[in-house]
């Protein structure tokens, strides 16, 4: 069974910076990803980190945010810096499958952590 616990969103403003964090269990066996999804459209994949720590970002992201994990802590982080009232969205955790530069979702999602940029 695959726990996943988000913390860390808020109210920031244009070009501020937040840090999420999902402690995952069981950890290192599974890649691991950020979602998002804003009022009226779809999920969506914003970063991803394979057991290898491969990257991979969606364009509206890329050179802002940044995931990583801590192994000791069983924790994955998202750094968002520069952020903007587009990024505003809940964002979820998942645990999933990473290979030839491909995330795929497993059905292992937190309860999400809102995100909400403005002034």
């Amino acid at each position: 069974q695959v726990q996943l616990v988000e913390s860390g969103g808020g109210l920031v403003q244009p070009g501020g910076s937040l840090r999420l964090s999902c402690a995952a269990s069981p950890f290192s066996i599974y890649a691991m990803a950020w979602y998002r999804q804003a009022p009226g459209k779809q999920r969506e994949l914003v970063a991803a980190l394979s057991r290898g720590d491969s990257t991979k970002y969606i364009d509206s992201v890329k050179d802002r945010f940044t995931i990583s994990r801590d192994h000791a802590k069983n924790i994955v982080y998202l750094q968002m810096n520069g952020l903007k009232p587009e990024d505003t969205a809940v964002y979820y955790c998942n645990a999933g499958t990473y290979y030839n530069g491909n995330y795929s979702p497993d059905d292992y999602w937190g309860q999400g952590t809102q995100v909400t940029v403005s002034s």
